[in-house]
């Protein structure tokens, strides 16, 4: 094979939408065959490597894993804030019957896995601190498997989908700065709101240069890092502070800024993230294990919670006449999105990390098989109904 022929099969590759969901699964796997094989050593060694960056006094000193889930992740999380601004002022969520369906969905899919979670885990103190693992969806990995069994599946629904993940990472986020918040710095986070003001400024003043966010976006994350609230939120609220338009010029630094985060966190900071959170030792793990309250609640709020709680609420909605039915869509196929919901992958891990930060590696491990379960029978499930849908049509 030329060289001219390979790198046409790697632009063909990234260009699909479904790639950055089969990176996913590919990171995934490796971390967990690099876990179990005599590579395990030096799997920990890369998740642990220190790396500290100092400036005077301000030292930052963390292991590779930390700069992974505190760093790259706010780039994540930028993005995010990025694309829920664009949606809400410009896109598919600008107007409130378009909002309706999946807000009111999403609203059902964090609210049903996390009562069945904490039904599960209420004898616990310290399992009860995991609700909110299985309230969240892996927009890349449904959207992914969505685009590989479904092609032709009604445009509405994948712009359901993508919106009710939207209001789904808005609801994720709000969870992580309300229940996942230790002990605070008062000093940083008034130093984290000077930066936060000083954005505000840049955005009034219609400065157009992306280089100056992300200056004091980067002060913001070092503040909030320091303060003790979690460090990606200075992510997101550097992306919403983010110019969409600018008086006199078509140039938008929001729509420039997507453009070019996109394909790094699709196919860099997301497979990174999954790769380093994914590695799990299978040693001595059975599926009785599968039964300890922690993964099962999860597995089951993953797998039972989102589809009860995204198509139980949007179909009493539409019955109500609150909101439609996606255009050109039948009740299966939301039923098979809603069932797709149920792949929190990324995000559950995420917060997992913070629900457990403290709770020692044991319990770290198997939050993740109950993540990884879920996940899986959500997308196996979603896949065959959306699979089938699509043959019909």
């Amino acid at each position: 094979m030329s060289y001219t022929q390979s790198k046409n099969i790697f632009r063909r590759f990234f260009a699909l939408e479904s790639a950055g969901g089969i990176l996913l699964i590919v990171a995934m796997i490796a971390a967990m065959l690099m876990k179990n094989s005599p590579l395990t050593g030096w799997y920990q060694e890369f998740l642990m490597m220190p790396i500290a960056v100092q400036v005077g006094a301000l030292a930052i000193n963390k292991p590779f894993l930390l700069w992974i889930n505190d760093g790259f992740m706010a780039v994540f999380f930028m993005l995010i804030g990025l694309e829920i601004k664009q949606e809400l002022l410009q896109g598919h969520l600008k107007t409130n019957a378009q909002r309706i369906l999946p807000l009111i969905g999403a609203i059902g899919g964090v609210a049903v896995p996390a009562a069945f979670y904490l039904f599960i885990n209420w004898d616990n103190q310290l399992s009860r601190h995991g609700w909110a693992i299985p309230t969240a969806t892996d927009i890349a990995f449904a959207l992914g498997i969505l685009m590989l069994v479904a092609k032709n599946i009604p445009v509405s629904l994948k712009i359901f989908l993508m919106a009710l993940a939207i209001f789904d990472d808005l609801m994720a986020i709000i969870i992580v700065a309300v229940f996942y918040t230790v002990e605070l710095s008062i000093t940083a986070i008034v130093l984290s709101w000077l930066g936060v003001f000083g954005l505000f400024i840049l955005n009034r003043k219609n400065v157009k240069s992306i280089a100056a966010y992300i200056l004091v976006g980067l002060f913001i994350w070092i503040c909030v890092l320091k303060s003790g609230v979690h460090a990606t939120l200075a992510g997101v609220i550097t992306g919403l502070m983010i110019p969409l338009s600018l008086p006199k010029t078509v140039y938008s630094p929001a729509k420039a800024l997507i453009h070019s985060l996109h394909p790094w966190v699709a196919f860099g900071i997301l497979p990174l993230f999954a790769f380093a959170n994914s590695g799990i030792s299978f040693e001595g793990l059975n599926l009785s294990l599968l039964l300890d309250p922690i993964p099962f609640g999860i597995a089951i709020g993953l797998f039972f919670g989102k589809q009860v709680g995204i198509f139980g609420s949007a179909w009493l909605a539409i019955k109500l006449k609150i909101a439609k039915l996606p255009e050109g869509s039948n009740w299966m196929q939301l039923y098979g999105i809603a069932v797709l919901c149920g792949i929190g992958f990324t995000m559950s891990l995420f917060i997992g990390s913070l629900a457990f930060e403290y709770g020692g590696a044991g319990t770290a491990r198997i939050d993740r098989l109950g993540i990884i379960v879920g996940s899986l029978a959500s997308a196996i499930l979603g896949a065959i109904i959306l699979r089938w849908q699509a043959n019909k049509s």
